[in-house]
């Protein structure tokens, strides 16, 4: 019930209204069924962006430090994403990644839309970086389609560090759905799980047209924090064209 009040109601309706997203391609999406909608991620405001230009419901998998914040944000933080649906999954640890999986295959396995960042974190540049494999496991074992899409602007509305977005026009693309049912069985082969994620990150950057970086999101990060932390000079920030 809060899922549809934001959506239809509270934040919805303000999000159109400031951002004036334009969306293309949104009949790629499917009217029913599961699916996995695979997504670039450049700014918080990202995850309320997509839900709100799309029809149906969206479930994200989303880090479990959004549920867990100290304090009366802390609380009010948590108590908005448990109540728009969204699924805390913790990325720390050897069994983070098969727990964000088993999470992911039960939303599907409802027939709903799960939507998913495969880089596993939002870019700190503005670049597309190497995605994850959890999103190719979870499109074979559930033999579900693959839907593309591209967040345009969020980064120079809301980049990392921002708290309030600046109006910025922002586009949401939707690519055609990729069918992966050719790799029907192949989920335990990582060459085939490579190949698949590299497919769905090359369909994100046709879309996107970002800067690919060949390599993870967070690994790159992190080197940037300790060259800024040795240097004394913070790296600028690269926006998008």
């Amino acid at each position: 019930m809060f899922y549809h009040l934001l959506k239809y109601v509270l934040l919805g309706p303000l999000l159109r209204l400031l951002f004036r997203p334009r969306i293309e391609g949104l009949e790629h999406v499917p009217s029913s069924g599961a699916a996995i909608v695979a997504g670039n991620h450049l700014s918080f405001s990202d995850h309320f962006l997509m839900p709100a230009v799309l029809k149906r419901r969206i479930t994200f998998l989303a880090k479990a430090e959004y549920f867990t914040g100290p304090g009366l944000k802390g609380r009010l933080t948590a108590f908005f994403f448990h109540s728009a649906g969204q699924i805390p999954v913790d990325r720390s640890g050897k069994e983070a990644g098969q727990a964000a999986i088993r999470e992911g295959l039960g939303v599907l396995d409802k027939g709903e839309l799960l939507g998913i960042y495969p880089e596993g974190t939002r870019s700190h540049d503005g670049r597309l970086y190497k995605g994850k494999v959890g999103v190719a496991v979870m499109a074979l074992k559930a033999g579900v389609p693959v839907i593309p899409c591209a967040m345009i602007g969020t980064f120079e509305a809301q980049p990392p560090g921002r708290k309030i977005p600046r109006i910025h026009p922002v586009v949401i693309r939707f690519g055609e759905p990729l069918d992966f049912s050719r790799y029907a069985g192949m989920e335990n082969q990582k060459a085939v799980l490579r190949a698949v994620t590299d497919e769905i990150m090359y369909a994100i950057l046709t879309l996107s047209e970002q800067e690919y970086v060949d390599q993870y999101a967070a690994v790159a990060k992190a080197e940037d924090a300790t060259r800024e932390a040795e240097t004394g000079r913070r790296f600028p920030r690269t926006p998008l064209s």
